[in-house]
């Protein structure tokens, strides 16, 4: 039985419990007020008084769920979009009498592979609900986007762009939805007019997509490109999402770009870092030889402690010049990862990138150090009292001399 059929029985019983004297009917733009009084499907029934009916969508009326708003009962304030053509009953809402014209439509973007638009009605088990042209189609979970979407309901309300993937029936055809074909296919599109930029060396603005451990994924347009953490900025950087967040717009420079082979997909590196000023340069220029510098140390080695003295930039205060005059076997004698210390530029080397220190003699004066592992070994009859005592008088000698 057709709608208009199972329409026209519902009227029927309508009228005979429900006489009334005829009065004008209403006409298309006018707004109407009824009761809904029955529920068939996909519509229902609203009594407009004066022997006067209209038809209503009811996917207007559901929420993000797919649940119908709606009751028997309920009081509804609509307009008169149309009549359908078949039953001469009055068209409430959105509809407008060209079912069958919707359809034909419909059909032949189908035929051309066009996409037709459509609004979701709800998120429904496995997809989305669609309506288009007066039909009722369907968008597999798969098919909604290119990526995969955990919460469809954010799709409930909107007007999007689909591909007719499936047509099949008469008057109730079973219409099968893609939005992510036309989404590939704009991406396509996209990533022809990128692929005319892609150069080594060029600067391009992008979308950050995904954050690893190792990297950000960067959406060019239509193509994507990673950011090493390494080229993320100046300095250590753990993670991207220290400096980055998911969504954001780049400005990036395209540092090289690797053809796909066999099994391989095709690499593009990008950079932030390529575009930022080289901090070291700053540095050199603010801090000649002879000058002062504070930082933090940074790590250390056998051979010396290294300051950093900005993101990116570490200077090396060697072992030598940790002791203020004083011999020492390990730096850790006299400082610590973390110490803020002040010390004294000695020299600049800009080719090689390498700034040398002298921690300041006051900070070095101060260090604890393990005075036995310095003092002479007591002669025989000798107390190491005196061994002791002799190695402080040599450090006080020395540090009154500086």
């Amino acid at each position: 039985m057709s709608d208009s059929e199972r329409f026209a029985d519902l009227l029927q019983q309508f009228d005979q419990a429900n006489p009334q004297s005829v009065k004008g009917e209403p006409k298309v733009g006018e707004p109407v007020s009824g009761t809904l009084i029955a529920i068939d499907g996909e519509y229902g029934l609203v009594d407009l008084g004066a022997k006067s009916e209209g038809r209503i969508e009811l996917a207007a009326h559901r929420d993000a769920e797919g649940q119908l708003k709606l009751a028997i009962g309920d009081r509804i304030e609509s307009k008169v979009s149309g009549k359908d053509p078949e039953s001469g009953m009055l068209l409430l809402g959105t509809q407008h009498g060209q079912r069958s014209h919707g359809l034909e439509e419909v059909e032949r973007a189908y035929q051309a592979g066009q996409p037709v638009q459509g609004q979701v009605s709800g998120a429904v088990k496995g997809g989305l609900e669609v309506q288009i042209a007066g039909l009722r189609g369907f968008c597999p979970a798969s098919q909604v986007d290119v990526r995969f979407v955990e919460d469809l309901s954010e799709f409930v309300g909107q007007r999007l762009d689909f591909r007719v993937t499936k047509l099949e029936g008469g008057r109730r055809p079973n219409l099968v939805l893609s939005r992510r074909a036309v989404l590939e296919e704009a991406q396509r599109i996209q990533a022809e007019e990128t692929r005319a930029k892609l150069v080594e060396g060029a600067v391009l603005s992008g979308t950050v997509t995904s954050l690893k451990d190792y990297g950000a994924f960067v959406d060019l347009g239509g193509i994507e490109g990673m950011i090493h953490v390494s080229e993320l900025a100046y300095g250590h950087i753990k993670h991207p999402n220290e400096v980055l967040t998911q969504g954001q717009v780049v400005e990036v420079s395209v540092l090289r770009i690797e053809p796909a082979t066999g099994k391989r997909r095709e690499r593009i590196a990008l950079s932030i870092r390529a575009l930022a000023r080289d901090p070291w340069l700053e540095v050199a220029e603010r801090h000649p030889a002879g000058s002062r510098v504070s930082g933090k140390i940074s790590r250390l080695q056998p051979f010396g402690a290294f300051v950093a003295i900005a993101p990116g930039v570490d200077g090396l205060i060697h072992i030598s010049e940790l002791g203020a005059g004083r011999r020492i076997n390990d730096p850790s004698e006299v400082v610590k990862v973390g110490d803020e210390v002040e010390a004294t530029v000695i020299a600049i080397d800009r080719e090689r990138k390498r700034i040398k220190l002298s921690l300041d003699a006051e900070r070095a004066a101060e260090a604890v150090v393990d005075a036995s592992a310095y003092a002479p070994k007591a002669r025989k009859g000798q107390g190491e009292e005196k061994a002791i005592g002799s190695f402080g008088e040599l450090l006080k000698a020395q540090l009154q001399k500086d």
